[in-house]
């Protein structure tokens, strides 16, 4: 049985959206924080890693948003090890509201340990899985669900172009996981609008669009100063869902660097309750659509 970790944060202004909810990506850099202090909660800090020569990254990262998480709110986030393999441990994730007890959001990141200075994956010693493990027993390798690439969009992919800036790295000298999903949703506002369907309509309409699912594939590390490619297009309309897909590549050598399958839901703003899509939606959005 894996050791469990809970971190507490308050939601800040800052980190908030402009529905006051905290923002997408701030989820993952929670669950960063929440991970790296679990690992140093039982011996593995930041100077035991340098010591060992390893470092970890994240490979995938699964979230589920399950009710929005509003500013000034207060957050448990916890955490445990579900499972290792040779080079590879998944972690799961849990945001519990304190003042309810409800969970808003579930997540995994799949991390792959790797060395410091080559960036090749490492065999996991035993005695740091057994630091993880309650008794030292290894937890049950269970199946993971594989990334679902989509091979064929629709001729009308939206492309967005941007260079890595500064702010985006972090001390692993490339761009953080939570910064790709920042990208992604900056691609998701810019399509509704080139599509028709700005900010400002929505909410005319007394309608928003809220993401609901992210599974992202971390492929390659994005370094500073280079010009990126992200490229969004849609697939399996539903009643209130639909999946966007992302992908993120590098202009100079035309290299995936990361890949997510993103499901939305559309809401009335007044109820916060799902609501169909409205049938000019539909139909706005049919060129940048893939049909399965």
């Amino acid at each position: 049985m894996s050791v469990t970790f809970t971190r507490r944060f308050r939601v800040r202004y800052y980190e908030c959206d402009a529905y006051r909810h905290l923002n997408n990506a701030n989820y993952l850099r929670y669950m960063q924080e929440t991970a790296f202090d679990a690992s140093a909660d039982v011996g593995y800090g930041e100077e035991k890693y340098l010591t060992l020569g390893a470092i970890w990254l994240i490979r995938e990262t699964e979230i589920e948003y399950l009710r929005p998480i509003q500013s000034d709110e207060i957050v448990d986030v916890i955490t445990w090890v579900d499972d290792f393999r040779r080079v590879r441990s998944r972690r799961m994730y849990e945001f519990r509201l304190v003042k309810s007890n409800e969970t808003a959001a579930r997540a995994m990141t799949d991390w792959v340990y790797l060395d410091r200075n080559t960036s090749r994956p490492m065999e996991i010693p035993d005695e740091l899985v057994c630091a993880f493990m309650e008794g030292g027993k290894i937890a049950d390798t269970k199946p993971r669900q594989r990334f679902r690439i989509i091979n064929d969009p629709p001729p009308e992919s939206f492309v967005m172009r941007r260079y890595v800036e500064w702010r985006d790295i972090d001390s692993a000298q490339h761009v953080n996981n939570a910064v790709y999903l920042a990208y992604f949703e900056d691609c998701g506002i810019r399509v509704a609008k080139e599509y028709g369907w700005p900010i400002e309509r929505m909410r005319n309409r007394g309608i928003g669009i809220l993401a609901r699912k992210h599974h992202i594939l971390y492929r390659k590390p994005a370094l500073l100063d280079d010009e990126l490619e992200i490229s969004t297009w849609l697939s399996n309309f539903k009643r209130s869902t639909v999946m966007r897909h992302y992908t993120v590549k590098r202009i100079v050598d035309n290299e995936v660097l990361g890949q997510s399958n993103s499901m939305y839901v559309m809401i009335d703003l007044n109820t916060y309750k799902p609501m169909r899509f409205p049938p000019d939606f539909h139909r706005d959005f049919k060129t940048n659509t893939t049909f399965e």
